[in-house]
């Protein structure tokens, strides 16, 4: 409290302090005290403090920065003629585990442990750990049993484009593709070109996880997932089905050695199972609406293709990009983003 600041923090007005003065010289008894020295002292220091304005009195508490994490991949495809999405796929940047990323004390992956020191110890493998909703409801033109059938397709998508053993190891996910609706043109001209000449565009990584043979295998037979399938009514009553999941694959270099690494691919889809009354499609298919996916451990350079893990001595590079932890499922997807060209770096892995 200084000399203009009453005990509460209110200021005196000129007219209080005219009256002051006048009292005082009069003697009369209710006229206000001067502050002593050390109120004065007081109103001093709080008016030093940041955040204070002259008056002693705290003004709002600064917003914290949010927290920015790293950038995805997104892709907007056309489902066809009848279902319009922008083509819009980003470039890719991967999350490389940094310098800083193993700390004193943390354990590392073994041949005989792959998943240790790692979250997804805990949890589910395979199709297991992607969940279903507990019961399908009629949507749109379909039933609650047409609605069931679908997301189970939905899930078999994820599997044989994510978790089927030979399309990991590099091979054609025929599979999954037969379950793309072969009408929509700019989908079916990524399949048809990625494989052959993958690109920022036409990369098979944005739909399907794959090693190169010649220089990463799978460790074991486990994959890692966490994720969960939701539903809702899409556009012109079709059933669109969204596709939230995290794997973890455990892999090591296919020329020998005993350095094991484990890949993370978080993947988000939507799927429209769309009326074929209202969209040229194929019973048993759906329309890829959008894509987006982020990786670790998985390569940083020119699409190849391939996840590509960071094998030998070079595997802790410092990215120069913001520090993302891949295991932190509460970050929706597009939550802030890196500058163009860098590359994350992993809190863990």
């Amino acid at each position: 409290m200084g000399a203009d600041t009453e005990p509460g923090g209110s200021s005196r007005s000129d007219e209080e302090w005219e009256r002051f003065l006048r009292e005082s010289v009069a003697g009369t008894a209710d006229a206000p005290r001067e502050p002593s020295a050390r109120a004065r002292e007081v109103a001093r220091r709080l008016r030093a403090e940041p955040g204070r304005d002259r008056d002693g009195r705290r003004g709002p508490t600064p917003e914290r920065p949010r927290r920015r994490t790293g950038r995805y991949a997104v892709g907007l495809l056309a489902a066809s003629a009848l279902l319009f999405v922008a083509l819009a796929p980003g470039r890719v940047v991967d999350l490389v585990t940094g310098s800083g990323s193993w700390r004193p004390g943390t354990p590392r992956p073994t041949a005989q442990d792959p998943f240790r020191g790692s979250p997804a110890a805990t949890w589910a493998s395979g199709a297991a750990g992607i969940t279903m909703p507990k019961q399908a409801r009629a949507v749109g033109w379909m039933s609650a049993a047409e609605v069931e059938r679908a997301l189970a397709r939905s899930r078999d998508f994820l599997v044989a484009s994510s978790l089927d053993r030979g399309v990991l190891r590099g091979e054609r996910p025929e599979k999954a593709i037969a379950l793309v609706n072969p009408h929509q043109k700019d989908v079916q001209h990524l399949l048809k070109t990625a494989f052959r000449t993958p690109g920022e565009k036409n990369d098979p990584l944005l739909l399907f996880s794959r090693f190169q043979p010649a220089r990463a295998r799978l460790v074991g037979d486990v994959v890692k997932t966490r994720g969960a399938l939701t539903y809702r009514e899409g556009e012109r009553g079709a059933l669109q089905v969204t596709a939230d999941v995290t794997f973890v694959y455990p892999v090591a270099p296919t020329d020998g050695g005993d350095e094991v690494l484990r890949t993370i691919v978080r993947r988000e889809l939507v799927l429209s199972w769309d009326d074929p009354d209202k969209v040229i499609t194929e019973p048993g298919t759906f329309s890829i609406t959008s894509y987006k996916y982020a990786t670790t451990n998985g390569g940083c350079g020119t699409p190849t293709g391939y996840l590509v893990p960071p094998f030998g001595p070079g595997r802790h590079p410092d990215g120069s990009g913001e520090e993302v932890d891949p295991y932190d499922r509460g970050t929706p997807f597009g939550r802030g983003e890196s500058r163009d060209g860098e590359c994350g770096r992993a809190t863990r892995s």
